[in-house]
């Protein structure tokens, strides 16, 4: 069993930055992908970024490109997302995901954290 927390979320003004954290815990195995998805209310999951923690492989949505960026340290076992120039558009619940592959499909990692919120101000 794997258990994420994730953390970093909060309310923020537009064009500003945050940082989320995600730290994984219990059976992690070799080729270990962290990534996040969101939701915004009424909306269904999305995909932000992905990547694997032992290669440093990534993959991120085109609908985030050049503002949000997906980082790792494999010694800790934490990913992390990086997401600058906010907009009211990326208020949501941030949740954290883990499984045996760097992809974008939500059906694919086996486990997820609680998620953590995060809402921007205009």
């Amino acid at each position: 069993q794997v258990h994420l927390v994730e953390s970093g979320g909060g309310l923020v003004q537009a064009g500003t930055s945050l940082r989320l954290a995600c730290a994984a815990s219990g059976r992690t195995f070799g080729n270990f992908a962290m990534g996040w998805f969101r939701q915004a209310p009424g909306e269904e999951r999305e995909f932000v970024a992905a990547m694997s923690l032992s290669s440093g492989g990534s993959y991120t949505a085109d609908s985030i490109k050049g503002r949000f960026a997906i980082s790792g340290d494999n010694d800790k076992k934490t990913v992390y997302l990086q997401m600058n120039n906010l907009s009211p558009e990326d208020t949501a619940v941030y949740y954290c995901a883990a499984g045996g592959a760097v992809a974008g499909m939500s059906s694919l990692y086996d486990y997820w954290g609680q998620g953590t919120r995060v809402t921007v101000s205009s």
